[in-house]
């Protein structure tokens, strides 16, 4: 049920300790909209989804009625040593900030008090010391903040699961994150596991702008369990504009619009005090930054009083060491930097201090995404978040300016949850299994109290009890083989082997091993880079990384050794990154507008008109719908448009004579993915022949040799078969390989850790190659 006022100053304020109104009058003056929304469902035990940009203080929201509870209980000297709250977040990143941010008020609430209340909030993640976790084993912490991973590792350990017998509140931070991946799947069947041992818990989630949040809430809580929903989204204001560094986009040259992009980006930092800069690849992070020191040394340098230079710029993003990241971000909390350029690592909302200015270089490619790219500004309920899409050619005009419609009208993409996901079930019912022996029929009911797992099927449940029992003895030809026994007389189940608990906590998890190789400078770790880059370098090649460039030496092992050379050109350009996708919705959008603006062509409109019409339906002014409408007409009138009922399909053929069919779909990459392959496919047959495919989010290519009509493989490809060619399509190529790797991975048929050993991907990939054969010859099934 959505919560639709928020409760009055009075009646939350009637709740709080002494010690905590006085510290809320203090650093507030009185109660934000986000604490009225859900202080008190939180102290009345309710289950909450609270919805609200980043720096409308959700954190501190869901966390300070608990905090109030707890020195209540510790001034009437009935605190306990126990877990009261769990805190869960996606990042350990966050999670010390977390820890941080709510030690921070605790500390400032014991100065009230003029004493320490000895209330304990700490961190347990994979990074926390094995002394500091004997140290919680023996006194645990009131608020335990942790990963999703951390919380399933602590409920198969015997000695502090004792700890998690009476919590009573659970709280799951940035859960938008989360949703939409097998991560989340994971975390539902935990959270379900967790309340085994703590019935009474109430569910907490906190959630940047997503859609639909009565789906979030569900996930959140099960099926079955009531939740109150505050959505809090548009209560900050916004200050969102698309801009253009040169007024032609067309025909000004490429050397011009990037000379004009970092001025006019220069322009926007040095008008502001911290400005953070997002871009969609990690090569693009490096690229800005070091163009930016280069173009404008006198802007991005400080000489200190020992007459050394230091940056006033730097590179955050997931390659970069976390000594780097946690350098960057402590220095733009200090004053240090003047900006941040990263890809998309402060996504989340990792604590780096006022930001005044974001901006996004090139679209953002989901309405959900911009709004949380943008809220990093304004990073208190009061201010107003300032973004600016930069915008480099007519399509990301197009994109950017459909986005800012969708932004302002408050329409969201929608979220996908996945459901079923069996190789998660199977890890999960092996850690169930170590946890104690289960009743058959309780077993399947918790699962099924999973949103995510709501709909499996009695017939799923039994295979993968089957497969982790080890009915299929041929999978033992492989190395696979039982973790749990299953007595069907007695429908009962329970682990299998002594090594079963030491196998589960070291093969934990459903992120898939990834190939980084460490760039090291001697002993200090700079970053990582991917291997396919490092079998590209030769000895003397310099390439830039976190904003500084290196000179490469050698590589031994997974370690390539460098040597800084501050101010040397790049000799190989940076290393690729996936681009991020364009959402669904925004793509069906950006159709849609163009199959408008083909109706107003068709009537024949003067330009006046429809100009006037673009600017009211995108909000733009008069420089941007104009380019606008050159670029629409320039289409309409050389090839028509696209819309929500119509596909171009465009033939092309090049100077070698090399033919090509391009397909424009706006419908993003994950749509034109699969098409593309499905007509692939459907060419291919019934004579093989060589074809070519290349994917954008604008649509597709489909290049031959041999004459062939790409059209007639529409006349294969129907709505009723188009899953099944998909699938035939889908069968043999690396992607699936790799996706079999994945989930190989995770259903604990490929131990990643055994006896001590990692095992490297490369390995993995090999097994699972072995496996997919095995797998086959058991059922197709499998792989449906």
């Amino acid at each position: 049920k959505y919560k639709k006022k928020p409760d009055t100053q009075k009646k939350v304020q009637g709740i709080l300790h002494p010690y905590v109104k006085k510290w809320v009058k203090q650093k507030f003056g009185s109660l934000i909209e986000s604490q009225l929304f859900s202080l008190m469902e939180i102290h009345s035990r309710n289950n909450i989804l609270l919805s609200a940009p980043t720096g409308c203080g959700k954190t501190l929201a869901s966390s300070l009625s608990i905090i109030n509870e707890l020195v209540d209980s510790a001034e009437k000297g009935i605190l306990e040593d126990k877990i009261y709250a769990v805190y869960i977040n996606p990042l350990k990143a966050l999670s010390r900030d977390i820890d941080v941010n709510l030690n921070e008020p605790l500390k400032e609430i014991n100065e009230i008090a003029g004493k320490d209340l000895g209330i304990r909030i700490q961190a347990r993640t994979g990074d926390t010391s094995t002394r500091d976790k004997q140290k919680m084993l023996k006194t645990p912490p009131h608020i335990l903040v942790l990963t999703p991973e951390s919380l399933a590792i602590l409920l198969a350990s015997p000695k502090f699961v004792e700890h998690l017998k009476d919590v009573q509140w659970c709280i799951v931070d940035e859960i938008h994150a989360l949703v939409e991946n097998k991560r989340g799947t994971y975390l539902s069947l935990t959270l379900e596991r967790l309340q085994q041992y703590s019935q009474g818990m109430c569910r907490v989630g906190l959630s940047a702008t997503v859609s639909p949040l009565d789906e979030v809430a569900k996930f959140l809580v099960g099926p079955t369990r009531d939740c109150k929903i505050c959505d809090v989204s548009f209560v900050k204001k916004l200050d969102l504009k698309v801009v253009s560094p040169v007024k032609d986009l067309v025909n000004t040259t490429y050397e011009e619009v990037a000379k004009k992009t970092y001025e006019l980006i220069d322009k926007y930092i040095q008008e502001h005090k911290t400005t953070l800069i997002f871009t969609n690849t990690r090569s693009a992070t490096e690229k800005m930054v070091h163009h930016l020191k280069e173009k404008f040394p006198q802007n991005y340098y400080e000489v200190g009083d020992d007459n050394k230079k230091a940056a006033l710029i730097g590179a955050h993003h997931s390659s970069l060491s976390a000594e780097h990241r946690l350098e960057m971000e402590q220095g733009l909390r200090d004053g240090k930097l003047r900006c941040i350029v990263c890809s998309t690592s402060l996504e989340l909302g990792i604590d780096i201090g006022s930001i005044d200015l974001v901006l996004c270089i090139g679209s953002p490619k989901s309405v959900a995404r911009a709004l949380q790219r943008v809220g990093r500004a304004g990073h208190s309920f009061k201010e107003v978040s300032k973004g600016r899409f930069i915008v480099t050619d007519r399509d990301d005009l197009v994109e950017c300016s459909v986005l800012l419609k969708q932004a302002i009208e408050k329409k969201i993409d929608t979220l996908h949850i996945p459901t079923n996901a069996l190789d998660v079930l199977a890890q999960q019912l092996f850690g169930m299994a170590i946890e104690r022996v289960w009743d058959y029929d309780e077993l399947f009911e918790t699962v099924k109290k999973s949103y995510c797992y709501q709909n499996l099927k009695q017939s799923e449940f039994n295979e993968v009890l089957d497969y982790l029992a080890g009915e299929f003895t041929t999978l033992e030809d492989r190395h696979v083989y039982a973790r749990i026994w299953w007595d069907k007389e007695e429908m009962r189940i329970g682990k299998r082997g002594r090594l079963a608990r030491v196998l589960y906590m070291t093969n934990i998890g459903t992120i898939p091993d990834s190939q980084g190789v460490f760039v090291k400078e001697r002993e200090r770790k700079v970053g990582v880079i991917e291997e396919g880059f490092l079998e590209k370098l030769k000895k003397g090649d310099v390439f830039v990384l976190g904003g500084n460039t290196y000179r490469f030496n050698y590589a031994r092992g997974m370690v390539a050794q460098v040597t800084s050379v501050p101010g040397k050109r790049p000799t190989v350009p940076a290393w690729y990154s996936q681009r991020l996708p364009l959402s669904f919705d925004l793509g069906a959008e950006i159709v849609r507008f163009k199959g408008l603006m083909q109706e107003k062509f068709k009537k024949k409109l003067s330009k006046k008109e429809v100009k006037k019409f673009v600017d009211s339906h995108l909000y733009l002014d008069g420089v941007a719908s104009e380019a606008i409408y050159n670029y629409c007409r320039d289409q309409y009138d050389y090839i028509g448009m696209s819309s929500p009922r119509r596909l171009l399909v465009e033939h092309y053929k090049d100077m070698d004579g090399k033919k090509y069919v391009i397909f424009h779909s706006n419908y993003g990459r994950r749509v034109n993915d699969a098409l593309s392959r499905a007509i692939g496919f459907s060419l291919s047959r019934p004579i093989p022949r060589d074809v070519e495919v290349g994917i954008s989010d604008n649509g597709f290519y489909v290049s031959y040799s041999k004459k062939v009509d790409p059209l007639k493989a529409f006349a294969f490809l129907k709505e009723e078969n188009f899953r099944q060619v998909l699938e035939n399509a889908l069968d043999s190529s690396e992607v699936f390989k790799r996706r079999f790797r994945h989930c190989a991975g995770r259903s604990l048929m490929i131990l990643r850790n055994y006896m001590g050993k990692r095992k490297r991907v490369g390995r993995q990939q090999v097994s699972s190659m072995i496996l997919m054969a095995a797998v086959r010859r058991i059922s197709q099934k499998f792989f449906l």
